[in-house]
């Protein structure tokens, strides 16, 4: 078999294993007496217990080594900001971690390009849901026919959030903010032990001024996590990545390079700033390959 032909098989059997996951989710949440969950999208992975796991597009339960993360954390202030289904959020309750998560407050706070409209905005998300949806056809046209604005919201951030919060019991504190405007006042504390930003800052305009507004929350150790371009350059730099036609990116524009992150951490009062390593996997369903450098910063 070649490497073409691996490549189909691997995105062949991704997709039927997320079909079974959503089928088996769907089929559990029903039998425990939920509503049809079927318009949810899971951007996590999440063993809810009895035999309720959400068929997230990405699955970080096995492999959380790369991270580095404390194993334990009891009495740690832990700050997740950009939560998404909430994987990594729970996971710090779960190793004893007091958390705040952080998330947006709305779909209108989405970063967007200077000129683009937020319709074309939205249409853009849109199309990023239905890719990764395994809803017919007559449900897509259901969901994405109402306020798309409020049903994106519901569907993609808070609903799968709220339900994973209230399912797991969790204590975790949640704070509605864009990445720019988060503060002690909102926040309800003055800083963090340890803060996490996931897949966060190459969805920002500003990706400097996100950083700057997290770094200043943070008394220990600030973990990146995310997309790096791949060059061999030593020098720091930041990559564009979102092209030139209006409305065609993935609301994603910025790549710094490790030593860019490095020397801007740096500059905004840590001690050290070090590549930890990085996270490799596979997206449901698409099968589609990534890898996620993790930075650890420390005061």
């Amino acid at each position: 078999m070649n490497s073409a032909s691996n490549l189909d098989w691997s995105h062949q059997s991704l997709r039927q294993e997320h079909i079974q996951m959503a089928a088996a989710f769907n089929k559990r949440a029903v039998e425990l007496g939920y509503r049809d969950l079927s318009d949810f999208f899971w951007y996590h992975t999440i063993d809810l217990g009895d035999g309720l796991v959400t068929p997230g597009t990405y699955d970080y339960r096995f492999n959380l080594e790369p991270f580095r993360f404390p194993e334990n954390m009891a009495g740690m202030q832990v700050l997740d900001v950009g939560s998404g289904t909430g994987f990594f959020a729970f996971e710090f309750e779960k190793r004893g971690a007091e958390v705040t998560s952080v998330d947006l407050p709305s779909m209108a706070s989405l970063d967007r390009f200077p000129g683009e409209t937020l319709e074309q905005t939205i249409r853009k998300v849109e199309g990023m849901m239905r890719e990764h949806s395994l809803l017919s056809t007559d449900q897509k046209r259901q969901i994405f026919g109402r306020d798309a604005l409020q049903e994106l919201y519901r569907t993609h951030l808070d609903g799968p959030f709220q339900f994973c919060h209230s399912r797991l019991g969790s204590k975790v504190v949640r704070c509605y903010s864009t990445i720019y405007e988060v503060s002690p006042e909102k926040l309800g504390k003055e800083d963090f032990d340890l803060v996490f930003l996931g897949d966060v800052l190459l969805h920002t305009i500003n990706p400097l001024q996100a950083l700057a507004a997290v770094a200043a929350l943070c008394r220990g150790t600030l973990i990146v996590s995310q997309a790096l371009p791949e060059t061999t350059e030593t020098r720091p730099i930041m990559l564009y990545v979102g092209g030139e036609e209006p409305g065609k990116d993935e609301v994603t524009w910025w790549w710094p390079n490790v030593p860019c992150f490095e020397q801007i951490l740096r500059k905004l009062g840590f001690r050290e700033a070090t590549l930890a390593g990085y996270h490799t996997g596979r997206v449901r369903p698409g099968g589609g390959a990534y890898k996620r450098a993790v930075i650890h910063a420390r005061r």
